[in-house]
């Protein structure tokens, strides 16, 4: 369960994250699933930001009377994007046996619910959210 207050997807982030570092000694491999996750992640938000800053480029060159509506929102997502930057950053500054200050309720996290976040952190990624697209097509 999340708490509310702080991003849901960061959170979830951090509990998988403390799963493979409270592993590792039994798995190595999981020193590399953890080095992956905080890459693909990083990635995936500066994907989102560009996507963002070309949608806001793309209607303010076809509208420009509603733009002000989408600069906010152009905004909230820069700022979000930064903040997940921002905590990946100190996530790879961080030793794998430092992680241990950024845990976050790591005993309720099992193999269970660590493969759970991973499939709804994958759900979210762009290529899950348009295969229903594809089967259609």
């Amino acid at each position: 369960q999340v708490s509310g207050g702080e991003d849901e997807i960061q959170q979830l982030q951090k509990a998988l994250l403390d799963y493979l570092d409270e592993n590792t000694e039994t798995d190595a491999s999981l020193v590399f699933s953890r080095k992956f996750y905080v890459a693909q992640w990083f990635r995936d938000t500066t994907m989102e930001t560009e996507k963002a800053i070309k949608s806001q480029k793309d209607e303010d060159s076809s509208e420009g009377t509603h733009h002000a509506k989408d600069v906010e929102t152009t905004g909230q997502i820069m700022h979000r994007a930064e903040s997940r930057k921002k905590f990946l950053r100190s996530i790879i500054k961080t030793a794998p046996s430092q992680f241990s200050i950024f845990k976050m309720n790591s005993d309720t996290v099992d193999y269970e619910d660590a493969c759970l976040i991973v499939r709804y952190l994958a759900s979210m990624r762009p290529f899950a959210q348009s295969f229903d697209i594809y089967l259609t097509q």
